[in-house]
């Protein structure tokens, strides 16, 4: 099972990585990425933590831990130079914060961010058909999350998903230790917003192909 949305005090969450990875692990996850939020301001010092951190977590533990970033309310032309600097830098997870209904996000982010090198578009709210297509086009993947408020738009999000045929993920967004939940749990998320179990377990093999790319 996997997550590759996830925050720790390198940001806005509540915990250390090593904490995060530890209760992700005995959770049942095989998988997790760190995704702390970054913009101009901290994208440095953050990126260098956070594949630090990576560098040195056991080889062979129960559970891989992935360097990821969340680029977060950016002004849409940032996030090219910023998925760049992340991607040169050793970052192997590129969340992009998309179009929430439930924060002021900049109209526009979810094709600027569409647009540059990342693999996630996080919580995308009421994208367009033409986005869409986009993130289809680019095989890059909408997030469905159990993230409260975030979550609103889960329905629409699939069902856009499936007119254009864009891969959906499954994520936590996690900040805080109550936000971690069980990976059948996280099916449900998918479940109650109009997957069925074959989707979910399409989402995984789009999920595993991803992560073999980037290992």
């Amino acid at each position: 099972m996997y997550n590759l949305h996830t925050h720790t005090l390198l940001s806005d969450g509540g915990l250390l990585p090593s904490e995060v990875a530890v209760r992700y692990m005995a959770a049942g996850y095989k998988v997790i990425a760190i995704t702390d939020h970054a913009d101009y301001c901290n994208i440095k010092s953050v990126v260098s933590a956070i594949t630090d951190f990576c560098k040195h977590w056991p080889k062979g533990s129960i559970i891989k831990v992935l360097p990821g970033i969340e680029l977060t309310h950016l002004p849409p032309e940032q996030f090219r130079p910023l998925a760049k600097y992340a991607r040169a830098h050793g970052i192997k997870v590129i969340v992009a914060h998309g179009e929430t209904p439930v924060e002021p996000v900049i109209q526009g982010t979810n094709r600027a961010a569409l647009l540059s090198d990342i693999d996630i578009l996080a919580h995308p709210g009421k994208i367009s058909d033409e986005d869409a297509q986009l993130a289809a086009k680019r095989g890059i993947f909408l997030e469905l999350t159990s993230r409260s408020g975030h979550s609103e738009t889960n329905a629409f999000v699939v069902s856009q998903a499936k007119k254009f045929k864009a891969k959906l993920i499954l994520n936590h967004d996690s900040h805080e230790p109550e936000d971690i939940i069980s990976p059948r749990e996280l099916e449900k998320t998918g479940l109650t917003c109009g997957l069925n179990q074959a989707d979910i377990d399409k989402t995984y093999q789009d999920v595993e192909a991803f992560l073999k790319a980037r290992s």
